[in-house]
């Protein structure tokens, strides 16, 4: 289960009325609009706040919407509305939903300042706001904030930027790069937070996003936008239900995380009954492994003569567990064609050339390799097609499979399978090595492993015909588990 789609849609379906039945017994949200109106137009005729040129009215006449400004004059703006709404709900521009934003100056020795950087934009939380000296002051600090108020970053906004303001922040100062939505009496706080925060709006504002370093909107961006306005009533309603829906949705992502574990554990396990010789049963007429391994020597002498045992296991030392009868143990120097990374002169390096380039992980997919769109035409180590990338360097012993020949640097070493054994087989068995390079991982400034601890590294290998078979079968049970974190 998608959770994150899954909450966005109960936002898309609460903005649109379609989330919580509406009361007929509920005051329409045109009367309150209408009280709040009057009560302006008193107060500006007594001369305390002047009329705002940019405020208007929208109402509906003849199933269309118009618009009345402050001048007097009238548009009809259907072509501008973006989804129908209940009878008892409106239309209404920022101007007339948000107070005025209000400015401040930092007193005392020092206050709390709340930056992008404050923001969680995963759970639209202030988690992190700066204790900032007053002789520290920096210029943007000045956006006064209050209980009930949604901050929405202007800068990026599609990076979802955007927290409610508790009692627990309301002495903060905010950045000038957040517009501070300041409810008026027309909005519920929790409401209008729900609303920022919903799909219709954000992806609205960004579609008025400039620039070329740090993108953003403006405040009249915002002030301009349309905002669906419910009942009152209905919108504490709406508040309640988005709750509750969000609980049971945490309790699934709960249970995703443990599902997760649990499949990964499952997965490690199934490794290690593979490698050890448990997970299918010895065919006693396959061809021994040990068959296989003289044939790779003797096609490949460079290996023969880098391998410091031949022979059976009672020539290794210190192995790891016990293996079946016709298993033998190598070491990786005997099964691959080892090339450790080494990076070509940055001169050579640029957006286009022959050879595409790798220095890490940084493109590395869930098994094959990704583009890096970095290329040289001077490469100095190539590792072949159908090949097997390891990190030798922090993050050590990921790997993954590169299906065409690429240039890699220094943080990465290339393990071609010799002969018969297949990618797919020599994939899992590397896999299960993680565990054991990191621990003989050695460097101060980053971990990193050499060329002699691969080589050497012991690998237990079965008989040709049983690779395949333990192939399939991890396969299968892999994308079992797979399906199963999918689906739920």
């Amino acid at each position: 289960m998608d959770t994150k789609k899954l909450r966005q849609k109960i936002l898309d379906l609460a903005i649109r009325g379609k989330l919580v039945p509406q009361n007929p017994n509920d005051e329409p949200a045109s009367v309150l609009i209408e009280k709040i109106r009057a009560e302006k137009e008193q107060l500006i005729k007594e001369k305390k706040i002047k009329r705002d040129k940019n405020e208007s009215y929208i109402y509906r006449s003849d199933k269309s919407y118009y618009e009345k400004f402050a001048d007097g004059t009238v548009k009809c703006i259907d072509n501008e509305i973006p989804f129908e709404i209940p009878e008892s709900w409106e239309w209404v521009r920022g101007y007339s939903c948000f107070n005025p934003m209000e400015s401040t100056k930092p007193t005392g020795n020092s206050f709390r300042y709340i930056d992008i950087d404050a923001i969680n934009n995963k759970k639209h939380k202030v988690t992190n706001p700066k204790t900032i000296k007053i002789e520290n002051t920096p210029s943007r600090a000045t956006r006064k904030l209050s209980t009930g108020d949604t901050l929405f970053s202007m800068v990026r906004p599609y990076l979802k930027n955007i927290a409610f303001i508790d009692n627990s922040l309301d002495d903060c100062i905010a950045s000038t790069g957040f517009y501070v939505c300041k409810p008026n009496n027309m909005l519920f706080p929790e409401f209008c937070f729900n609303l920022m925060t919903s799909k219709y709006i954000i992806d609205g504002l960004n579609s008025f996003m400039k620039g070329d370093n740090s993108p953003s909107i403006s405040n009249n961006n915002i002030l301009n936008w349309l905002y669906p306005i419910p009942p009152f009533e209905e919108q504490i309603k709406i508040v309640h239900n988005i709750e509750r829906y969000n609980h049971f949705i945490d309790e699934v992502e709960l249970n995703q995380i443990d599902l997760q574990k649990t499949v990964n554990q499952t997965k490690s396990k199934i490794l290690d009954l593979a490698i050890r010789g448990k997970l299918v049963p010895q065919d006693p007429n396959d061809e021994p492994a040990s068959v296989l391994l003289e044939r790779i020597k003797a096609e490949h002498p460079e290996s023969k003569k880098k391998a410091k045992y031949t022979g059976d296991n009672s020539h290794y030392q210190n192995l790891p567990f016990e293996i079946p009868e016709n298993w033998v143990w190598a070491r990786f120097q005997d099964i691959f064609n080892i090339i450790m990374g080494q990076s070509p002169s940055g001169e050579y390096i640029s957006s286009d050339g022959e050879y595409e380039f790798h220095q890490g992980k940084a493109h590395f997919g869930d098994k094959i390799l990704l583009s890096s769109q970095t290329f040289t035409s001077y490469p100095t180590k190539l590792a072949q097609s159908h090949s097997l990338l390891l990190c030798v360097r922090a993050p050590v012993g990921d790997i993954n499979i590169t299906n065409r020949e690429v240039c890699i640097g220094r943080g990465l070493c290339s393990l071609k399978p010799l002969n018969e054994i297949s990618l797919g087989f020599a994939y899992y068995w590397v896999s299960y090595f993680k565990n054991s390079f990191v621990n003989k991982a050695t460097g101060t400034t980053f971990l990193a492993i050499s060329s002699e601890t691969i080589r050497n590294e012991f690998i237990p290998i079965p008989p040709l015909k049983e690779q395949m078979v333990i192939t399939q079968t991890i396969n299968s049970l892999y994308t079992m588990l797979n399906n199963i974190t999918v689906e739920l």
